[in-house]
């Protein structure tokens, strides 16, 4: 089934400039980009991103870590792109992740694994139209 994901390239990831090798592994492993920009992301609109963890011990650290540099969000698309994006980013733990995948790669702790991917349908019909409007999605 095509369906479409957010990722994030975080502010981690992009400070050490694996952005663009990020993109181009998007791209081999057969996801379509659909939308792109870099940002800068205000602490109103972290919190508001990441409320479901509001009461997590760790919400208040994530919101500072993700405000602290430019991200680059993306729509992707692909048949089971939710669950392709989520085996290619790997563990949240890059210490955990398997071999070759992006977290494994490109992430240093838990916090800054280098990229975000939508959990599921539903949190991914919350997170696209957070960041994007339906004219910048392209196809």
């Amino acid at each position: 089934m095509l369906e479409q994901t957010l990722a994030i390239v975080k502010p981690d990831a992009v400070r050490k400039k694996y952005a663009g090798s990020i993109l181009a592994r998007y791209e081999k492993e057969g996801f379509r980009v659909r939308a792109l920009k870099m940002r800068l992301l205000s602490k109103t609109e972290a919190e508001g991103f990441y409320a479901v963890h509001r009461e997590r011990p760790f919400f208040g650290s994530l919101v500072n870590f993700m405000v602290g540099g430019p991200v680059v969000l993306v729509v992707l698309e692909k048949d089971n792109a939710i669950l392709a994006h989520r085996k290619l980013m790997g563990a949240t733990d890059p210490a955990k992740a398997d071999k070759d995948t992006l977290r494994a790669l490109y992430g240093e702790s838990i916090e800054s694994n280098a990229v975000h991917g939508s959990d599921s349908p539903e949190t991914a019909r919350f997170e696209i139209p957070y960041f994007f409007s339906t004219t910048e999605i392209i196809g």
